[in-house]
């Protein structure tokens, strides 16, 4: 039987979800919800749904869907999943998971109680090259636990179509958020991070405004963060984003005692680096050699799967939702767990204080 799943907020990325779900199958959209119905029945006209609200309750009332996608801004995030979790219904909350740590502890323990499933949407744990990287750890490729990670993400902002309502409005719901820009940009990049660092974490942070965001009038919104990070086994990380690195950097790093990696998601690629070394100017010809067959492997891949349906734009957010729902149905832990998703949030309430602090008047 296929699970049954509603959408509350119908933005573009409900869209995506709508997509990625029927790319992964076995569940069936039943209803769609949003406070601006108009929205809501564009959704519903688009995907031929019938199940179309305004009021979150009374889509919960009378459709009692097995999960929900609250794919709302952050700000309703936590009231929404708690509703959902009260009526009975596992939650899919897009990120950032919550506005604090805090209400994310909350919703976890809500949802153990409850004996329902709940997950964040960081999508980009799930990519290809994340899961091959995964396995890579699990076969004791890198020699040990990990020594230093490294997280780049970036955010384009040559178009200013996203950014300029940002700054044309303080009311703007991302100008609300405690981490403002980076509050709804940066938790795919820490919770890389967090998958491999235990939780006693130490954080160093520092943010500053670009000349580019200045220049289309930025005010207070910062837009250049850099993070140091250890945990208390000594594993060290660090963490940029950035919206001026050219071109934008969307990768992770992970070292070990033996070996290292190179994660890119922007090109869905993954680089093996194995300890060794070579004797004489051989040193300057057969690493990179080595690194260059596993990009044209990489592109073949792709390639392949491209040209099979195996790999898509939302390739990551399919297989999310699949082992969201499948967790569900089978009774099984969800696909996040929910001591990473505890710290990401948390790693980003210490990055926020801190670039809060240095703020004039602080």
């Amino acid at each position: 039987m296929n699970l049954r799943f509603a959408i509350i907020g119908c933005g573009k990325i409900a869209d995506q979800h709508v997509q990625a779900a029927q790319r992964a199958g076995g569940c069936e959209l039943v209803a769609v919800c949003d406070r601006e119905k108009l929205m809501a029945e564009q959704l519903a006209e688009r995907f031929k749904i019938a199940g179309v609200f305004s009021d979150a309750e009374e889509m919960l009332e009378k459709v009692r869907p097995d999960a929900v996608h609250i794919t709302t801004p952050p700000l309703g995030h936590f009231p929404l999943a708690k509703v959902c979790l009260e009526r009975g219904a596992n939650v899919y909350l897009e990120k950032p998971f919550t506005v604090t740590a805090d209400e994310a502890r909350e919703l976890v323990a809500l949802a153990e109680q409850k004996k329902l499933r709940l997950t964040a949407g960081h999508n980009y744990q799930f990519t290809s090259e994340m899961m091959e990287m995964r396995r890579q750890v699990a076969s004791g490729f890198l020699g040990g636990a990990p020594v230093h990670l490294e997280s780049h993400w970036a955010y384009d902002l040559s178009d200013a179509t996203y950014v300029a309502p940002i700054l044309g409005s303080k009311a703007h719901w991302v100008r609300q958020l405690p981490g403002q820009l980076f509050h709804n940009l940066i938790s795919h990049g820490i919770a890389r991070l967090a998958e491999f660092l235990d939780d006693d974490v130490t954080i160093s942070a520092q943010a500053h405004q670009s000349g580019r965001l200045k220049s289309l009038g930025g005010q207070e919104v910062k837009d250049e963060l850099r993070v140091l990070l250890r945990d208390g086994k000594g594993t060290t990380a660090f963490f940029c984003f950035s919206t001026q690195i050219k071109p934008g950097l969307n990768s992770f790093r992970i070292c070990g005692p033996k070996n290292s990696m190179l994660i890119e998601n922007g090109s869905g690629s993954i680089i093996l680096n194995r300890a060794g070394s070579h004797k004489s100017y051989l040193a300057y010809v057969l690493p990179p050699l080595k690194i260059a067959r596993q990009y044209l492997h990489n592109a073949r891949k792709n390639f392949t799967d491209c040209l099979t349906g195996k790999l898509h734009q939302d390739f990551g957010m399919k297989e999310l939702i699949a082992r969201f729902h499948a967790s569900i149905r089978d009774n099984s832990p969800p696909p996040i767990p929910y001591r990473e998703i505890v710290l990401t949030a948390r790693i980003m309430d210490e990055i926020f204080s801190q670039i809060r602090s240095e703020e004039p008047g602080r």
